[in-house]
């Protein structure tokens, strides 16, 4: 999950040392997301979305991180690609930095004659987006289906302030992007009680924690989130 702005600060220069990152994880077989956090209107959104998300682009990745505070309807272009080429899309729902949680929280209409928050209606456009593009779900019997969108929510919050239900289930299950572990504080192992049922396919992102510690680190982090994953309750999965 690269973090586009510290490549993007260096210019060209930057942005080659990313294509090459990019293209050798690509070799490898590893799965990217670009966290890019990207949003506009109209036909800048959707330049954003096929720089990112278009297969043969030297900035392919397998999803990248959108915002949707002009209006969920912004990401079409992105949703394009989630639909015609399998790509992914993490839309930032709610997050740890304290001057979003006033925008995040205010009240908007439902689409019913009500109002939630502005967290809140984005996962239930996410929820209606991944419901209406389910994909099959792999044949064994235990696989259960995953949405190609999902949300990014910080670890560090308490979601019942967002107007968020940890307890609803979502089907297809929604992928969540949890930043927030390591340096800023969460716990992998409480990880099943801050996200509940929305855990149900959640990636774990941690960075300067493992970094911090170069290679011996990184093996210790991989260590200490694979004693925590057995010991997470059940509908808490892992990716």
């Amino acid at each position: 999950k690269p973090q586009v702005a510290f490549f993007e600060r260096f210019g060209a220069a930057g942005y080659a040392a990313l294509e090459r990152v990019l293209a050798d994880a690509r070799e490898a077989g590893v799965l990217l997301i670009a966290d890019v956090k990207r949003g506009d209107v109209g036909s800048s959104c959707d330049a954003y979305a096929d720089a990112w998300l278009s297969p043969g682009s030297p900035l392919e990745s397998d999803a990248m991180t959108a915002s949707a505070f002009q209006g969920f309807g912004t990401l079409a272009g992105a949703l394009g690609h989630v639909t015609e080429h399998g790509k992914g899309l993490f839309v930032l729902v709610a997050t740890s930095n304290p001057e979003a949680k006033a925008v995040q929280t205010a009240r908007v209409p439902d689409g019913s004659g009500g109002d939630r928050s502005l967290s809140a209606q984005l996962l239930a456009e996410i929820a209606a987006f991944n419901a209406e593009h389910r994909l099959t779900a792999p044949s064994n019997a235990d696989a259960t289906a995953v949405g190609s969108v999902g949300a990014v929510l910080g670890a560090t919050l308490n979601f019942a302030d967002f107007g968020i239900d940890t307890d609803a289930e979502r089907t297809p299950a929604l992928p969540v992007l949890a930043p927030g572990f390591g340096h800023q504080g969460a716990s992998v192992a409480e990880a099943g009680t801050i996200f509940g049922a929305l855990g149900a396919a959640l990636l774990v992102s941690e960075s300067r924690s493992v970094l911090r510690g170069g290679s011996a680190g990184l093996a210790q982090r991989v260590r200490e989130h694979a004693e925590s994953i057995h010991s997470t309750p059940g509908r808490v999965r892992h990716g």
